[in-house]
């Protein structure tokens, strides 16, 4: 991917509230030091709210660098309250899911850079495991073991009718699963509790005829003639 740099520019900053996790104060950070949930993939609209808040925690940000994979569009300068933070990147030396922050103390944060899309649930897990000083994942490592659980959770069935997943306005949870399930029983045959109905219906496959005298089990034919058929 090809990054493009972009000359400084007044941001349309974020009103939102921040989303970031830090590692414990006084704690050994773990392979990370925290969490970053922006809300876009806008470099120049996210990062002035993040360098604010890091600003009063452990100095003045001076350098960010981040992945050109995630990143489409990187600002060479990005305007902050008060001064100017620059922007690099790095394509294959930092991983595509870390953004790398540094302060004029100097000092070196590496923040996971959780997608925008994630869910609540699976990001406030991610921003945890980050900032988790027993945490050895790299961002990378941690989101792909976020996607790889996600998988494996099962998935409920799905073998209604095709009708059945029109809505049904008005109707309550229970109603609706009633309504459900008599379209199924309508589209379900007849019983027949003939020997050889029984038997199709249990393996799953035609009726047998009844046979013949002297003929070998074995070799019962199906039910219009067939190589086995005496």
């Amino acid at each position: 991917m090809t990054a493009t740099l972009d000359r400084a520019t007044t941001p349309t900053t974020s009103e939102s509230p921040l989303r970031l996790s830090m590692a414990p104060d006084g704690a050994r950070a773990g392979r990370l030091d925290g969490a970053w949930w922006p809300r876009s993939r806008d470099l120049l609209r996210e990062l002035p709210s993040l360098a604010a808040e890091l600003d009063e925690r452990w100095g003045r940000v001076t350098r960010v660098t981040v992945n050109p994979e995630q990143w489409p569009l990187i600002p060479r300068r990005i305007p902050v309250a008060g001064h100017t933070v620059h922007a690099g990147w790095f394509s294959i030396e930092q991983d595509e899911h870390m953004i790398m922050v540094c302060s004029y103390t100097p000092r070196r944060l590496n923040l996971l850079v959780v997608p925008p899309q994630t869910n609540a649930v699976d990001a406030a897990r991610l921003m945890a495991e980050a900032a988790d000083p027993a945490n050895t994942g790299t961002a990378s490592e941690l989101l792909a073991a976020e996607t790889s659980a996600g998988a494996a959770e099962p998935k409920a069935r799905s073998d209604f009718l095709p009708s059945a997943v029109a809505s049904t306005d008005g109707l309550g949870e229970a109603e609706r699963r009633a309504d459900l399930a008599r379209l199924r029983a309508a589209s379900w045959p007849a019983p027949d509790h003939s020997a050889s109905a029984w038997a199709s219906a249990r393996w799953g496959g035609p009726s047998y005829l009844p046979l013949r005298s002297g003929t070998d089990p074995d070799h019962r034919g199906p039910a219009g003639g067939g190589p086995g058929q005496r």
